[in-house]
C-alpha cells in the first residue's frame, strides 16, 4: 500500500512540476522594453559649463544656490515642501492619527537621534547651517542645489559643520557641472547613513557604484547600470519611494511591479505566489553581498575608556568596538528575516512610554496573513541596547555632541567624565533641550529595528528555490506566524484531504483511460462487425 501510495504522490508530483512550468495565459514580459527604456542615457538638455552666470567665483555655497534660482526660478520652493528639506513629514499612524513623524521627532537604534547634536547629523540635510532647532527652515538662501546635483563627485559636505560643504571646494566647478542626481548624489546619504559604509541599510552602499550582476542586476556597471532616480521617480523634487524608520503610509512607494507588472513570471504557479510573496523575497536571497553591515550595537559598553576615539576592530576590520559608541557585530552574506507588511508602519517617538518586558520596537511594520494588502517580505533587523529612563519609562535621547567640550555631549566629553557621571549628564542635557522628563536614573533597553530589504537584487538564476521555503526544516519562513505553509507545517485534516485529492486524481486518470480503452475496442468491434 505504501508503495503505491509512493508512486501516486510521484505521478501526482511529476504532472504539477509539468503543468507549473507551462506558459501561463496571463504572462506579459516586458524585459525586452525595460531593457531598452533603461540602457540608453538620456542626453542633458543643458550644458552649465556654457552658462555665463555660472562663469565666477563664489564665495559661499548659498551664492551657487541664489544663481540657479535665477533660471530654476521655483525650484527651491520644492525643495523647502520636501522631506529632504524638512526632515518631517505628516503621516498617519494606526491608533495616533496625523502625526509629524521624521528625523526631528524619530528615535533610532543607530546613533539615536539628532536632537541637541544637529550640527554633526545634519551633513545629509539639503541646506546650509541647520545646527540646533532654532534653524530657519523658511530660508531659502539655504537651499543646497550642489548636494544633489554635483556631477564632478568633488562635492562633499564636511563633518559636524551643520550641512556646510568642505573648505577648498571649487564651487564654480560644481556649479558648472550640474546635471541630473546620480547614484553617488544618493549614495554620500544614503549609503553612509549612521557613520559608516552599510551601517544601516545593509542593501546600500558603496559597492553599488561600481558592482558586477551578482551584487545588483539593476545598477551593475556590467548591466544596465540604472541610476537611482530610474526607479525612484521624482517630480517637483518630490521623490517616489519610503524607508520605514521614518515612514508609516502606503503611500508614494517604489515596487517593483511598477515596471515588471504583476504577472512577469512564465509559469503560472509563481505568478500566483506575488498574491502573499513580495518579488524581493525570492530575489533577493541574502544581503551586504560586498561588505559587512552592522547587526548589533550595544550602547551600554561606551566609554568604559575615557578615549572617545579607541577602536578595536573584528577579523574583517570592522569597528567591533568604538570608544565614544560602544560595541557592534557585523555580517556580511546575510540572509533576511521575513515579516507580513502592509505598506504601513507605526513608530517609537519621542516621550511615548513603554516598559522593557521584550526588546522595544523602534519602528513596528504591519500586517498579516488575513490582510489582503500584506505581504511576506525580507528584513535586516538591527537589534540595540539604548538609554532608558526606568522611571519615567521612556527612551532617552542623550546630548551626543557639541562643538565645545563641557556642555555635556557624551562623544565629547567622555574623554573628561568617567562613565556613570557622562551617561546622566549627557541624558539630562537631550531631554533638557527637548523638555521631556529625565528622572536621574538610567539603564539600557534592548531594541529593535526593522529595514526592509530592496536593493541588491540576485541574478535570476540565484534567486530562491521552492525548498528553500517549503520544507521542515531551517526553511527561510521557517519563524513566520500566521499560514499553513506546505512542507513546512502538518495537519492531520489537510493531510488526509491532500491525500484523498492526490488518490482521486490518480483514480480519475485511471478511470478515465480505463473508459478511454472500453471506448476504444467498441469502436474496434463495430467497425470489425461491419467489415
Amino acid at each position: 500500500m505504501k508503495k503505491i501510495i509512493a508512486i501516486m504522490i510521484v505521478f501526482s508530483s511529476i504532472w504539477m512540476v509539468y503543468y507549473s512550468f507551462q506558459p501561463g495565459s496571463y504572462y506579459k514580459s516586458n524585459l525586452d522594453e525595460l531593457r531598452k527604456e533603461f540602457g540608453e542615457k538620456p542626453i542633458p538638455g543643458v550644458d552649465h559649463s556654457k552658462l555665463e552666470i555660472l562663469q565666477q567665483e563664489f564665495d559661499s555655497p548659498q551664492a551657487v544656490s541664489k544663481v540657479c534660482a535665477t533660471c530654476h526660478t521655483e525650484r527651491h520652493k520644492e525643495v523647502m515642501a520636501s522631506v529632504h528639506w524638512n526632515w518631517e513629514r505628516e503621516e498617519t499612524i494606526p491608533g495616533r492619527g496625523v502625526v509629524k513623524l521624521g528625523k526631528k521627532n524619530g528615535i533610532n537604534n543607530f546613533c539615536i537621534g539628532i536632537n541637541s547634536s544637529e550640527g554633526a547629523c545634519t551633513v545629509c540635510h539639503a541646506g546650509f547651517g541647520y545646527k540646533d532647532k532654532e534653524f530657519d527652515f523658511s530660508n531659502e538662501e539655504n537651499v543646497d542645489c550642489m548636494m544633489c546635483h554635483d556631477n564632478t563627485g568633488t562635492y562633499k559636505k564636511a563633518k559636524t559643520s551643520a550641512g556646510y560643504p568642505k573648505e577648498n571646494i571649487d564651487l564654480a566647478l560644481v556649479a558648472q557641472s550640474s546635471g541630473s542626481p546620480t547614484k553617488l548624489n544618493c549614495g554620500m546619504c544614503h549609503f553612509l547613513g549612521g557613520g559608516g559604509n552599510n551601517v544601516k541599510h545593509g542593501d546600500l552602499e558603496t559597492a553599488l557604484l561600481s558592482c558586477d550582476r551578482k551584487v545588483d542586476v539593476h545598477m551593475a556597471k556590467d548591466g544596465l547600470d540604472m541610476e537611482c532616480t530610474a526607479c525612484h521617480e521624482t517630480e517637483n523634487h518630490k521623490i517616489s519611494g519610503k524607508m520605514y524608520s521614518v515612514s508609516s503610509m502606503d503611500k508614494d512607494r517604489v515596487t517593483c511591479e511598477q515596471c515588471h507588472g504583476e504577472a512577469p513570471h512564465a509559469d503560472e504557479m509563481t505568478n500566483l505566489h506575488m498574491a502573499k510573496v513580495a518579488c524581493q523575497t525570492c530575489h533577493i536571497p541574502t544581503y551586504a553581498k560586498a561588505n559587512a553591515t552592522k547587526m548589533t550595537w550595544d550602547w551600554s559598553k561606551s566609554c568604559k575608556v575615557m578615549d572617545p576615539d579607541y577602536v578595536e576592530e573584528d577579523g574583517k576590520g570592522n569597528h567591533s568596538y568604538l570608544g565614544r559608541k560602544g560595541e557592534f557585530t557585523w555580517e556580511t552574506n546575510v540572509v533576511p528575516e521575513y515579516r507580513w507588511f502592509n505598506g504601513t508602519a507605526d513608530h517609537y517617538l519621542l516621550g511615548d512610554k513603554v516598559d522593557t518586558l521584550v526588546p522595544i520596537k523602534i519602528n513596528t511594520l504591519l500586517g498579516s496573513y488575513a490582510d489582503k494588502k500584506s505581504k511576506i517580505i525580507p528584513v535586516k533587523i538591527h537589534r540595540g541596547r539604548q538609554i532608558y529612563d526606568p522611571v519615567n519609562k521612556m527612551l532617552i535621547q542623550p546630548k551626543l555632541w557639541d562643538p565645545e567640550i563641557g556642555k555635556g555631549a557624551l562623544w565629547v566629553d567622555c574623554k573628561i567624565i568617567p562613565k556613570d557621571s557622562i551617561w546622566r549628564i549627557a541624558a539630562k542635557a537631550g531631554m533638557d533641550y527637548l523638555g521631556l522628563p529625565f528622572s536621574g536614573e538610567y539603564t539600557f533597553a534592548k531594541t529593535e529595528m526593522y529595514w526592509p530589504i530592496n536593493h541588491m537584487v540576485a541574478e535570476k538564476e540565484n534567486t530562491l528555490k521552492c525548498q528553500d521555503c517549503h520544507t521542515r526544516d531551517n526553511g527561510r519562513l521557517e519563524g513566520l506566524e500566521g499560514l499553513y505553509l506546505p512542507g513546512r507545517d502538518y495537519n492531520a485534516t489537510l493531510d488526509i484531504i491532500g491525500l484523498l485529492m492526490i488518490l482521486g486524481s490518480f483514480g480519475g486518470v485511471l478511470l478515465h483511460g480505463f473508459l478511454r480503452i472500453i471506448a476504444w475496442r467498441k469502436r474496434k468491434n463495430i467497425a470489425e462487425g461491419g467489415e
